[in-house]
């Protein structure tokens, strides 16, 4: 089974120009959902236990958090501003159509957690940096970035600066 045979093009969205790969085809068929899954855990070999995943808003929480069940870990949301209860760290970051703001619960890393960060794609490389800076601030230690799929002709893995695995590259 092919994961990239449940990944759909929809063109012009969000804006003119942008062609958005779809994963809702993926999420949908069971057996490329569990397929998807395991694949990105066995993307992890590294030498150190994950303390925890964090899954970004919003996709990157379905994945995610079946990822941090695979890798033995727990699971940190990390969401788009005003959306979490409880006392937060913000980061303002750029993406390919505009920008935003993500926002962790403060409490949410302790020093010295190993994370690794997951998300559908990497594209400009904006929000995963910025998570990544969250992260950084709250004491942790960035093992590693998992992604289903990489826009390697945006070049965001130049921003990153920790192994970064991703099943799938256009």
């Amino acid at each position: 089974m092919n994961i990239e045979d449940f990944i759909r093009d929809i063109p012009d969205f969000p804006k003119p120009g942008i062609l958005f790969k779809d994963i809702t085809p993926l999420l949908a068929n069971h057996k490329a959902l569990v397929r998807c899954a395991d694949q990105l855990a066995q993307c992890y070999s590294g030498d150190v236990k994950i303390d925890k995943v964090i899954g970004i808003e919003a996709r990157g929480f379905i994945l995610g958090g079946m990822l941090a069940e695979r890798l033995e870990a727990g699971f940190i949301p990390v969401r788009k501003k005003g959306k979490l209860p409880y006392e937060v760290r913000s980061k303002s970051y750029g993406l390919e159509y505009g920008t935003d703001t993500l926002e962790i619960h403060a409490d949410a890393i302790k020093e010295g957690d190993n994370i690794l960060i997951h998300d559908d794609v990497l594209a400009t490389g904006g929000t995963a940096k910025a998570v990544s800076d969250l992260v950084k601030e709250l004491g942790g230690v960035v093992v590693q970035f998992n992604f289903i799929m990489e826009l390697g002709f945006l070049h965001g893995r130049d921003k990153l600066d920790a192994p970064i695995a991703s099943l799938l590259e256009y």
